[in-house]
Order: structure tokens, then sequence, then C-alpha cells
């Protein structure tokens, strides 16, 4: 009895260190989804540096319990998939979306990004923002559009008084 209570005490340990340490915790419904599926979305998660486990919904509830991640037992009902992110914290939606629509199945309960609560329809928008990578280089490009032009028309200005 007393081993059976401390393999799921590692397990809750597991589990709060795994949402204190993340930017970003997803929870989805995976019922329906194949094998093969399974981990074809594992693989790209993975790519993305996203750390998804299935858990026992009761042992989440007992892991966040008087924590910021609370109000995420709500939604523990039925199977529950779990995708961390603790760098990108778009990353998991963003991924966990391309899934839902190549396999027509599973569906998003609700998460935490950093620190605030997003229902299944908040998820959805949150998937549709493009990385931090991204948004990045869409900003310095931005920024060098006007700065090569001005290079240019400097350039050209200088040709014209040496002509």
């Amino acid at each position: 009895m007393k081993e059976a209570y401390k393999q799921k005490q590692l397990v809750i340990d597991e589990i709060k260190d795994k949402f204190e340490r993340s930017a970003s915790a997803v929870v989805i419904d995976y019922m329906g989804i194949t094998v093969s599926e399974a981990d074809a979305m594992r693989k790209k998660l993975r790519e993305a540096d996203v750390d998804y486990t299935v858990y026992k919904n009761t042992l989440v509830k007992r892991a966040i319990e008087g924590t910021e991640y609370e109000s995420l037992a709500e939604v523990l009902e039925g199977p529950s998939g779990f995708a961390f992110s603790y760098n990108d914290a778009t990353a998991p939606a963003r991924v966990l979306s391309e899934a839902i629509k190549d396999y027509k199945k599973m569906e998003f309960k609700a998460a935490i990004v950093e620190g605030e609560y997003y229902d299944k329809d908040g998820i959805e928008v949150l998937a549709s923002i493009p990385s931090r990578d991204v948004l990045i280089s869409k900003f310095m490009g931005s920024i060098q559009s006007p700065v090569a032009n001005f290079a240019r028309v400097v350039a050209q200005i200088a040709e014209q008084k040496e002509a």
C-alpha cells in the first residue's frame, strides 16, 4: 500500500514540476486519435520543444491544487493530454491546432499561458499567433526595409551630385 502511494506521489511531484517550469500548459481531449497519428503528433511536438504527456486527471488535480493552475481542474474530465512548453508559450497551441485540423479529432479543453487562463476559444486564438522567432524576423524585416530604402535614396543623390 505504501509503495503505491509513493509511486503516485512521485508522479504528482513530476506534474507539479512541469507546471511550475512551464511558460504554458495546454490540455486537450485526445479521444479518437490513432496510435500512428499520436506518434506523428508527438514528433511534431518534440520538434517544437514541447513536452506532451498523458496523466490521470486525479493526479493532476492533486498536483495543481492551491496553485495558479488550479482553474484547469474544472476541465479535467475524460481523457486529457498535457502539452508543456518551457520557452515558446504559444508552441503547444500552434502544434496541437495543426494536429486537430489534420486529423479532425481531438479538441482543446483549456490552457494556462504565462499565468492567464484560456478556454477552448481562447486557445484557438492563441494558436494563430506566430512563434517568437517568426515575429522577431518580421519585425527585423520591417525595420530593415525603410533603412535600405533610405540608403538607396542617399546613394542616388550622391550619384546625381557626382554626375
